[in-house]
């Protein structure tokens, strides 16, 4: 049949031959079940049937990956088979719904016996999906407008402790770092309404700070209040922010779901910060879940402004190689022209110092980004308006093309940044 449809793409293993492996999924997620039904006609087939679009043999695995998974009846071969599966879908089947193409593309697929190995590594998404979601409502330009900050990355910084601080002790910290000369700032996502640091509290604590700060000086740093609760807070909250003269919002993607999300940036007047935490039940497997790749457009549609990516040689399990693969699809448009873009702003974030700023800037190839430091701001020996500097003076030498070793030799901050943050 005619009309648009949309792809997903995947790694697969299995004892099945890879032809038979590529059927079970075409069907299990669109016509098909374990057996034709009288109801499943040709035509139906015809019109609705998930499509196999290729299957690009890979190598063999020695095991199992995953556990639970069976053979082909009638004997094996022996092997168990990698590849690369590209399936579609008529659009007509779901409409354009990100939750109902998340249970078509995601849904079932990792429970079936046949694969001992699936994930999801891409999708391509017909452009009908914009008419009804919105995608980012500021971005990259509209979030380097209201910060203020042209031509180098955003330094950005989280408040640290995590948690344990009163609004007023928070509001402190945030005094030094907005005098520091830090851009953005973001609450923890461990930090959101507890009766510790309660939101109303700790907004206006900080926020009194920043507007403080922007009269005297005419730089309002963006803060990301995590906002992170049922819908009905979420909206309450984000006019708190509003009220307040902030200029963001952060909340968890993961927590939240796709609905909400889509519903609080139809109501959103300033950015969205959306936290990936929880991203490793996704990610970290190579054999089940799905890439970054996949899962951030459907984030960027649903009405996120930045997401964390990561950092070089970050604290936690992902690989330089996928950080900056993830970087770099937050600013890949993801439909063709005329219609929008929807690139979103990456946060690079996790044990982050002016060490990773040479290998973040050759990789990336952009200053797009939003380069969040915690320790590496607020550990600096000469202390957080040294960390700044240093962040500073790390990109304009890495721009430049100077080695942060001859640039640390006649700027201190840099110097006993890359001292103390030696490995």
């Amino acid at each position: 049949m005619t009309g648009p449809r949309f792809h997903a793409s995947y790694w697969i293993e299995t004892a099945f031959p890879l032809e038979d492996a590529a059927a079970t999924m075409a069907g299990e997620q669109s016509t098909g079940t374990f057996v034709r039904t009288p109801d499943e006609t040709d035509d139906l087939r015809e019109r609705h049937a998930a499509r196999v679009e290729a299957i690009t043999g890979l190598e063999d695995a020695p095991q199992p990956s995953l556990p639970g998974s069976g053979l082909p009846k009638g004997g094996v071969d022996g092997r168990r088979r990698t590849a690369r599966v590209d399936l579609s879908w008529p659009l007509e089947n779901i409409g354009p719904s990100l939750p109902n193409l998340l249970a078509t593309v995601a849904g079932n697929l990792s429970e079936l016996k046949a694969f001992s190995g699936l994930k999801l590594l891409d999708l391509t998404l017909p452009p009908e999906f914009l008419s009804r979601y919105q995608g980012p409502q500021f971005g990259v330009t509209g979030t380097r407008r209201l910060a203020g900050v042209q031509g180098r990355p955003m330094i950005g910084t989280i408040i640290k402790p995590s948690v344990g601080m009163s609004p007023e002790t928070t509001a402190a910290q945030v005094r030094q770092l907005v005098a520091a000369g830090v851009d953005f700032i973001k609450d923890d996502e461990l930090q959101a309404d507890g009766p510790a640091c309660p939101f109303e509290a700790r907004v206006k604590a900080v926020m009194a700070v920043i507007r403080d700060h922007a009269q005297r000086t005419g730089k309002t740093v963006m803060y990301a209040a995590n906002l992170t609760g049922d819908v009905d807070e979420m909206l309450a909250r984000h006019d708190l922010v509003m009220a307040e003269g902030g200029t963001c919002i952060m909340a968890s993607m993961n927590s939240i779901g796709l609905p909400a999300m889509k519903l609080l940036r139809a109501h959103a007047q300033v950015p969205i910060h959306g936290h990936r935490n929880g991203w490793g039940m996704y990610g970290r497997s190579p054999a089940i879940g799905m890439s970054f790749i996949a899962y951030q457009k459907l984030w960027r549609l649903a009405g996120i402004d930045h997401t964390h990516v990561n950092g070089i040689a970050n604290k936690f399990c992902e690989t330089d190689d996928s950080v900056i693969a993830s970087a770099r699809a937050c600013l890949t448009p993801m439909f063709d022209a005329p219609h929008p873009g929807c690139e979103v702003m990456p946060v690079f974030s996790s044990g982050q110092s002016a060490r990773q700023v040479p290998a973040t800037y050759a990789a990336l190839g952009s200053s797009d980004c939003i380069f969040a430091a915690g320790g590496g701001i607020l550990a600096h020996p000469q202390g957080p308006a040294a960390g700044v500097r240093a962040l500073r003076q790390a990109w304009e030498a890495a721009m430049a093309g100077v080695p942060l070793d001859a640039a640390a030799r006649d700027q201190p901050e840099l110097r006993d940044a890359l001292s103390a943050f030696a490995s």
